[in-house]
Protein backbone atom coordinates (compact mmCIF):
# COMPACT_ATOMS: atom_id res chain seq x y z
CA UNK A 1 0.00 0.00 0.00
CA UNK A 2 1.44 3.39 -1.05
CA UNK A 3 1.49 6.48 1.18
CA UNK A 4 -1.37 7.93 -0.89
CA UNK A 5 -3.40 4.75 -0.47
CA UNK A 6 -2.81 4.92 3.28
CA UNK A 7 -3.96 8.56 3.39
CA UNK A 8 -7.10 7.78 1.40
CA UNK A 9 -7.89 4.74 3.55
CA UNK A 10 -7.58 6.91 6.68
CA UNK A 11 -9.67 9.72 5.20
CA UNK A 12 -12.50 7.48 4.03
CA UNK A 13 -12.47 5.25 7.09
CA UNK A 14 -12.89 8.05 9.63
CA UNK A 15 -16.57 8.44 10.61
CA UNK A 16 -16.23 11.70 12.52
CA UNK A 17 -18.49 14.35 10.93
CA UNK A 18 -16.59 16.88 8.87
CA UNK A 19 -17.30 20.48 9.94
CA UNK A 20 -18.18 22.72 7.00
CA UNK A 21 -17.98 26.49 7.59
CA UNK A 22 -20.42 28.70 5.70
CA UNK A 23 -21.84 32.20 5.74
CA UNK A 24 -25.28 32.52 7.33
CA UNK A 25 -27.14 33.83 4.28
CA UNK A 26 -29.84 31.63 2.81
CA UNK A 27 -27.91 31.28 -0.45
CA UNK A 28 -24.61 30.41 1.27
CA UNK A 29 -26.29 27.78 3.43
CA UNK A 30 -28.01 26.31 0.34
CA UNK A 31 -24.68 26.11 -1.48
CA UNK A 32 -22.91 24.56 1.48
CA UNK A 33 -25.69 22.01 1.93
CA UNK A 34 -25.46 21.09 -1.75
CA UNK A 35 -21.71 20.43 -1.38
CA UNK A 36 -22.19 18.58 1.91
CA UNK A 37 -24.68 16.18 0.30
CA UNK A 38 -22.27 15.41 -2.52
CA UNK A 39 -19.32 14.83 -0.22
CA UNK A 40 -21.38 12.42 1.90
CA UNK A 41 -22.73 10.62 -1.18
CA UNK A 42 -19.25 10.25 -2.67
CA UNK A 43 -17.40 9.23 0.50
CA UNK A 44 -19.95 8.11 3.09
CA UNK A 45 -18.53 10.72 5.46
CA UNK A 46 -21.15 12.79 7.37
CA UNK A 47 -20.86 16.59 7.16
CA UNK A 48 -22.19 19.15 9.65
CA UNK A 49 -22.67 22.82 8.76
CA UNK A 50 -21.20 25.55 10.99
CA UNK A 51 -22.59 29.03 10.20
CA UNK A 52 -20.35 32.08 10.55
CA UNK A 53 -20.88 35.82 10.07
CA UNK A 54 -18.68 37.82 7.69
CA UNK A 55 -18.01 41.53 7.23
CA UNK A 56 -19.91 41.56 3.96
CA UNK A 57 -23.02 40.18 5.67
CA UNK A 58 -22.95 42.77 8.46
CA UNK A 59 -23.11 45.92 6.32
CA UNK A 60 -25.50 47.32 3.74
CA UNK A 61 -22.89 49.73 2.31
CA UNK A 62 -22.24 49.49 -1.46
CA UNK A 63 -19.60 46.92 -2.31
CA UNK A 64 -17.35 49.56 -3.90
CA UNK A 65 -17.31 51.45 -0.59
CA UNK A 66 -16.43 48.52 1.70
CA UNK A 67 -13.96 47.02 -0.78
CA UNK A 68 -13.88 43.63 -2.40
CA UNK A 69 -10.87 41.78 -1.04
CA UNK A 70 -12.03 39.05 1.30
CA UNK A 71 -15.14 40.86 2.50
CA UNK A 72 -17.19 37.64 2.33
CA UNK A 73 -14.44 35.10 3.03
CA UNK A 74 -12.06 36.36 5.74
CA UNK A 75 -14.08 35.06 8.70
CA UNK A 76 -14.46 31.64 7.05
CA UNK A 77 -10.74 31.39 6.38
CA UNK A 78 -9.93 32.50 9.92
CA UNK A 79 -12.10 29.70 11.32
CA UNK A 80 -10.48 27.22 8.95
CA UNK A 81 -6.94 28.21 9.93
CA UNK A 82 -7.92 28.07 13.62
CA UNK A 83 -9.12 24.47 13.03
CA UNK A 84 -12.64 25.36 14.12
CA UNK A 85 -13.93 23.83 10.86
CA UNK A 86 -12.49 21.27 8.42
CA UNK A 87 -13.42 22.99 5.17
CA UNK A 88 -15.41 25.92 3.81
CA UNK A 89 -17.47 26.67 0.73
CA UNK A 90 -17.24 30.01 -1.08
CA UNK A 91 -18.96 31.48 -4.09
CA UNK A 92 -15.77 31.38 -6.13
CA UNK A 93 -16.24 34.92 -7.42
CA UNK A 94 -15.98 36.18 -3.79
CA UNK A 95 -12.55 34.61 -3.32
CA UNK A 96 -9.54 36.97 -3.55
CA UNK A 97 -7.14 36.18 -6.37
CA UNK A 98 -4.06 36.46 -4.12
CA UNK A 99 -3.00 32.95 -3.02
CA UNK A 100 -3.30 31.89 0.62
CA UNK A 101 -0.33 29.52 1.08
CA UNK A 102 -1.80 27.64 4.05
CA UNK A 103 -5.08 26.91 2.26
CA UNK A 104 -6.00 24.96 -0.86
CA UNK A 105 -9.02 24.92 -3.16
CA UNK A 106 -9.42 21.15 -3.13
CA UNK A 107 -12.48 21.04 -5.39
CA UNK A 108 -14.57 23.00 -7.84
CA UNK A 109 -17.82 21.01 -8.17
CA UNK A 110 -19.84 21.02 -11.37
CA UNK A 111 -20.64 24.63 -12.19
CA UNK A 112 -24.16 26.01 -12.19
CA UNK A 113 -25.47 28.24 -15.01
CA UNK A 114 -22.98 31.15 -15.11
CA UNK A 115 -25.33 33.63 -16.79
CA UNK A 116 -27.03 36.64 -15.28
CA UNK A 117 -30.81 36.94 -15.34
CA UNK A 118 -33.43 39.67 -15.54
CA UNK A 119 -35.82 39.01 -12.67
CA UNK A 120 -38.91 40.65 -11.23
CA UNK A 121 -42.69 40.59 -11.13
CA UNK A 122 -44.97 38.56 -13.40
CA UNK A 123 -45.37 40.09 -16.84
CA UNK A 124 -41.86 41.56 -16.93
CA UNK A 125 -40.61 41.74 -20.56
CA UNK A 126 -38.09 39.08 -21.46
CA UNK A 127 -35.36 41.31 -22.88
CA UNK A 128 -33.68 44.58 -21.96
CA UNK A 129 -34.71 46.48 -25.15
CA UNK A 130 -38.37 45.72 -24.39
CA UNK A 131 -38.25 47.54 -21.06
CA UNK A 132 -39.70 51.04 -21.10
CA UNK A 133 -37.41 54.07 -21.19
CA UNK A 134 -36.43 55.04 -17.65
CA UNK A 135 -37.24 51.61 -16.18
CA UNK A 136 -35.41 51.25 -12.86
CA UNK A 137 -33.10 48.22 -12.84
CA UNK A 138 -31.36 47.29 -9.58
CA UNK A 139 -27.89 45.78 -9.28
CA UNK A 140 -25.09 45.84 -6.73
CA UNK A 141 -22.43 44.95 -9.30
CA UNK A 142 -20.27 47.57 -11.08
CA UNK A 143 -19.71 44.97 -13.81
CA UNK A 144 -23.41 44.56 -14.45
CA UNK A 145 -24.08 48.29 -14.17
CA UNK A 146 -21.43 49.18 -16.77
CA UNK A 147 -22.62 46.57 -19.28
CA UNK A 148 -26.28 47.49 -18.76
CA UNK A 149 -25.49 51.15 -19.40
CA UNK A 150 -23.60 50.21 -22.56
CA UNK A 151 -26.19 47.81 -23.95
CA UNK A 152 -29.42 49.51 -22.86
CA UNK A 153 -28.79 53.25 -22.29
CA UNK A 154 -32.53 53.89 -22.01
CA UNK A 155 -32.64 52.20 -18.59
CA UNK A 156 -32.05 53.75 -15.16
CA UNK A 157 -29.48 51.63 -13.31
CA UNK A 158 -30.00 51.77 -9.53
CA UNK A 159 -27.27 50.60 -7.07
CA UNK A 160 -28.44 48.21 -4.34
CA UNK A 161 -27.30 45.66 -1.76
CA UNK A 162 -29.12 42.87 0.04
CA UNK A 163 -29.97 39.21 -0.32
CA UNK A 164 -31.94 37.70 -3.18
CA UNK A 165 -35.27 37.88 -1.35
CA UNK A 166 -34.90 41.54 -0.41
CA UNK A 167 -33.87 42.51 -3.93
CA UNK A 168 -36.81 40.71 -5.51
CA UNK A 169 -39.13 42.25 -2.93
CA UNK A 170 -38.23 45.72 -4.22
CA UNK A 171 -39.65 44.75 -7.62
CA UNK A 172 -42.87 43.46 -6.05
CA UNK A 173 -43.24 46.69 -4.04
CA UNK A 174 -42.78 48.84 -7.14
CA UNK A 175 -39.53 50.42 -5.95
CA UNK A 176 -37.76 48.83 -8.92
CA UNK A 177 -38.99 47.51 -12.25
CA UNK A 178 -36.51 44.63 -12.30
CA UNK A 179 -33.24 43.39 -10.84
CA UNK A 180 -30.31 41.56 -12.40
CA UNK A 181 -29.17 38.53 -10.43
CA UNK A 182 -27.07 35.42 -11.03
CA UNK A 183 -28.93 32.47 -12.50
CA UNK A 184 -26.89 30.16 -10.26
CA UNK A 185 -28.10 31.76 -7.03
CA UNK A 186 -31.72 31.82 -8.18
CA UNK A 187 -31.48 28.16 -9.15
CA UNK A 188 -29.96 27.10 -5.82
CA UNK A 189 -32.70 28.98 -3.95
CA UNK A 190 -35.50 27.53 -6.07
CA UNK A 191 -36.38 31.00 -7.41
CA UNK A 192 -36.14 30.38 -11.17
CA UNK A 193 -39.86 31.21 -11.35
CA UNK A 194 -38.91 34.86 -10.81
CA UNK A 195 -36.69 34.94 -13.92
CA UNK A 196 -38.13 36.86 -16.86
CA UNK A 197 -35.21 35.79 -19.04
CA UNK A 198 -31.58 34.68 -18.76
CA UNK A 199 -29.27 37.32 -20.23
CA UNK A 200 -26.95 35.71 -22.80
CA UNK A 201 -23.21 36.38 -22.50
CA UNK A 202 -23.20 38.55 -25.65
CA UNK A 203 -25.53 40.91 -23.74
CA UNK A 204 -24.09 40.60 -20.23
CA UNK A 205 -20.79 38.74 -19.84
CA UNK A 206 -20.65 37.12 -16.36
CA UNK A 207 -18.16 37.76 -13.58
CA UNK A 208 -15.09 35.51 -13.59
CA UNK A 209 -16.04 32.19 -11.90
CA UNK A 210 -19.71 33.14 -11.53
CA UNK A 211 -21.83 30.07 -10.82
CA UNK A 212 -18.83 28.11 -9.51
CA UNK A 213 -18.11 27.09 -5.92
CA UNK A 214 -14.69 26.89 -4.30
CA UNK A 215 -14.33 24.13 -1.70
CA UNK A 216 -11.35 25.12 0.44
CA UNK A 217 -9.45 23.33 3.23
CA UNK A 218 -6.07 23.51 4.96
CA UNK A 219 -3.22 22.63 2.61
CA UNK A 220 -1.62 20.30 5.16
CA UNK A 221 -4.84 18.34 5.81
CA UNK A 222 -4.19 15.63 3.25
CA UNK A 223 -7.10 13.45 4.41
CA UNK A 224 -9.63 16.23 3.79
CA UNK A 225 -7.96 17.16 0.50
CA UNK A 226 -8.48 13.56 -0.65
CA UNK A 227 -12.10 13.50 0.48
CA UNK A 228 -12.99 16.77 -1.20
CA UNK A 229 -11.29 15.74 -4.42
CA UNK A 230 -14.13 13.27 -4.97
CA UNK A 231 -16.53 16.16 -5.79
CA UNK A 232 -14.17 18.04 -8.12
CA UNK A 233 -15.31 18.54 -11.72
CA UNK A 234 -12.19 18.91 -13.91
CA UNK A 235 -14.01 20.76 -16.72
CA UNK A 236 -15.40 23.37 -14.35
CA UNK A 237 -12.04 23.61 -12.58
CA UNK A 238 -10.20 24.34 -15.85
CA UNK A 239 -12.75 26.91 -17.02
CA UNK A 240 -12.62 28.76 -13.72
CA UNK A 241 -8.80 28.62 -13.72
CA UNK A 242 -8.76 30.51 -17.04
CA UNK A 243 -11.20 33.15 -15.79
CA UNK A 244 -9.37 33.61 -12.48
CA UNK A 245 -6.02 33.96 -14.25
CA UNK A 246 -7.58 36.65 -16.44
CA UNK A 247 -8.77 38.50 -13.33
CA UNK A 248 -5.42 38.08 -11.57
CA UNK A 249 -3.45 39.46 -14.52
CA UNK A 250 -5.71 42.53 -14.57
CA UNK A 251 -5.16 43.02 -10.81
CA UNK A 252 -8.88 43.74 -10.61
CA UNK A 253 -11.48 42.82 -7.98
CA UNK A 254 -15.27 42.66 -7.89
CA UNK A 255 -15.47 46.47 -7.71
CA UNK A 256 -13.98 46.68 -11.21
CA UNK A 257 -16.21 46.43 -14.30
CA UNK A 258 -14.52 43.34 -15.77
CA UNK A 259 -16.04 40.07 -16.96
CA UNK A 260 -14.90 36.72 -18.31
CA UNK A 261 -16.39 33.39 -19.33
CA UNK A 262 -14.58 30.22 -20.41
CA UNK A 263 -16.48 27.44 -22.17
CA UNK A 264 -15.40 24.03 -23.44
CA UNK A 265 -15.98 23.95 -27.20
CA UNK A 266 -14.70 20.46 -27.99
CA UNK A 267 -12.37 17.75 -26.86
CA UNK A 268 -9.56 19.52 -25.06
CA UNK A 269 -10.52 22.95 -26.41
CA UNK A 270 -11.47 26.04 -24.42
CA UNK A 271 -12.87 29.41 -25.54
CA UNK A 272 -12.32 32.34 -23.20
CA UNK A 273 -14.01 35.71 -23.63
CA UNK A 274 -13.09 38.75 -21.56
CA UNK A 275 -14.29 42.30 -21.14
CA UNK A 276 -13.22 45.56 -19.51
CA UNK A 277 -15.66 48.47 -19.36
CA UNK A 278 -15.71 52.08 -18.28
CA UNK A 279 -17.80 52.35 -15.09
CA UNK A 280 -20.40 54.47 -16.89
CA UNK A 281 -20.59 52.10 -19.86
CA UNK A 282 -19.27 54.71 -22.29
CA UNK A 283 -16.54 52.39 -23.55
CA UNK A 284 -16.12 48.61 -23.62
CA UNK A 285 -13.14 46.53 -24.76
CA UNK A 286 -14.04 42.91 -25.45
CA UNK A 287 -11.99 40.07 -26.91
CA UNK A 288 -12.09 36.27 -27.15
CA UNK A 289 -9.46 33.57 -27.63
CA UNK A 290 -9.68 29.83 -28.29
CA UNK A 291 -7.11 27.12 -27.78
CA UNK A 292 -6.04 24.05 -25.86
CA UNK A 293 -7.49 23.61 -22.39
CA UNK A 294 -4.18 22.13 -21.23
CA UNK A 295 -2.95 25.49 -19.89
CA UNK A 296 -5.99 27.56 -18.89
CA UNK A 297 -3.90 29.85 -16.69
CA UNK A 298 -1.72 31.05 -19.56
CA UNK A 299 -4.83 31.46 -21.72
CA UNK A 300 -6.35 33.75 -19.12
CA UNK A 301 -3.16 35.76 -18.64
CA UNK A 302 -2.68 36.16 -22.38
CA UNK A 303 -6.21 37.42 -22.95
CA UNK A 304 -5.86 39.90 -20.09
CA UNK A 305 -2.64 41.30 -21.58
CA UNK A 306 -4.38 41.69 -24.94
CA UNK A 307 -7.27 43.64 -23.44
CA UNK A 308 -4.95 45.86 -21.40
CA UNK A 309 -2.95 46.71 -24.52
CA UNK A 310 -6.11 47.39 -26.54
CA UNK A 311 -7.34 50.14 -24.21
CA UNK A 312 -8.48 48.20 -21.16
CA UNK A 313 -5.70 49.66 -19.01
CA UNK A 314 -7.11 53.15 -19.52
CA UNK A 315 -10.62 51.97 -18.61
CA UNK A 316 -9.42 50.28 -15.40
CA UNK A 317 -7.75 53.55 -14.40
CA UNK A 318 -11.08 55.41 -14.50
CA UNK A 319 -12.55 56.05 -11.03
CA UNK A 320 -15.84 54.39 -10.10
CA UNK A 321 -17.33 57.87 -9.68
CA UNK A 322 -17.23 58.21 -13.47
CA UNK A 323 -20.52 56.32 -13.48
CA UNK A 324 -22.16 59.48 -12.13
CA UNK A 325 -21.24 62.00 -14.85
CA UNK A 326 -21.33 65.52 -13.33
CA UNK A 327 -21.72 67.01 -16.82
CA UNK A 328 -24.78 65.06 -17.86
CA UNK A 329 -26.57 61.76 -17.91
CA UNK A 330 -24.04 58.95 -18.56
CA UNK A 331 -26.79 57.00 -20.31
CA UNK A 332 -26.70 59.58 -23.14
CA UNK A 333 -22.94 59.43 -23.68
CA UNK A 334 -21.62 57.67 -26.81
CA UNK A 335 -20.79 54.01 -26.42
CA UNK A 336 -17.81 52.45 -28.20
CA UNK A 337 -17.85 48.67 -28.09
CA UNK A 338 -15.00 46.49 -29.35
CA UNK A 339 -16.61 43.23 -30.42
CA UNK A 340 -15.10 39.78 -29.81
CA UNK A 341 -12.46 38.81 -32.36
CA UNK A 342 -12.90 35.05 -32.00
CA UNK A 343 -9.75 32.99 -32.32
CA UNK A 344 -6.56 35.07 -32.06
Amino acid sequence: MTSNDTANHTAFGDRRPLLLGTRRSKLAVAQAGWVADRVTTATGRPVRLVTLSTEGDETTAPIERIGSTGVFVTALRRALLAREVDFVVHSYKDLPTAPEPDLRVAAVPEREDPRDALAGPAGLPGSLPELRAGARIGTGSPRRAAQLRAYAPHLDIVPMRGNVDSRLRKTMDGELDAVVLAMAGLSRLGRLGDVAAPLPPDVLLPAPSQGALAVECRADDTDTVALLGTVDDPRSHRAVAAERAFLTELAAGCTSPVAALAEHTGAGTLRLEGLIAAPDGSAVVRRAVSGSAADPVEMGRGLARTLLADGGADLLALPAQAAADPHGDPRRRPVHVSQPLGQR
